[in-house]
């Protein structure tokens, strides 16, 4: 009787052991985006439907860089190659930047606004309401909040700004790769 006791701590410990090491949902959706490290995809705007400075432009999206704590990934907008997303993990939180570039790699005056999960989010979906330094350099992003969907057929790049009408919203085929486009502008490698 005692060697059955022993026999189902030591198989609850085991199990609970294998809880520990399973993945946060923050976790399991970083491994996911890493697994597209290297491949380029094409999307469509979805939202809002008349915009003219993306809707009528190919739209592509390049995870260009992974490494175990960042992945950036240009957005080409037609021939603009102005755009990075760029996602950094720590601590089971990812943060989400954009940096913008002008044509000959400098940056733009508007650059690096974001923000970071406020918890660990789902494995399919991530949200990034705006951080201090995005309310201080556009006030009138205080209220936006970003999120990105991942799952196994599409990449979905989000914005609402709370309070407006402006709404924005990107889908990404990842069925099936393209060709990798050149590097965006001012585009340094790591």
């Amino acid at each position: 009787m005692l060697s059955k006791i022993k026999l189902l701590i030591g198989l609850c410990l085991i199990s609970l052991s294998l809880q520990a090491q399973k993945d946060s949902p923050a976790k399991e959706f970083w491994n996911n985006l890493q697994s597209h490290c290297g491949k380029a995809y094409e999307g469509i705007l979805e939202l809002p439907e008349e915009d003219e400075a993306f809707g009528v432009k190919k739209l592509v999206m390049h995870v260009r860089y992974c490494s175990d704590t960042v992945i950036k990934i240009p957005f080409y907008v037609g021939e603009d190659k102005s755009r990075t997303w760029i996602l950094t993990y720590k601590n089971d939180r990812i943060s989400l930047q954009h940096d913008h570039r002008h044509e000959d790699g400098t940056e733009d005056e508007i650059n690096f606004y974001g923000g970071t999960t406020t918890n660990m989010g789902k494995a399919a979906i991530q949200f990034f309401p705006a951080d201090e330094h995005t309310q201080l350099m556009i006030p009138a992003a205080a209220t936006n909040v970003w999120w990105i969907t991942l799952d196994e057929s599409t990449f979905t790049y989000n914005l609402r700004r709370l309070g407006t009408d402006r709404v924005f919203r990107v889908v990404m085929d990842i069925t099936s790769a393209i060709p990798a486009p050149e590097a965006p502008w001012g585009w340094k490698e790591d």
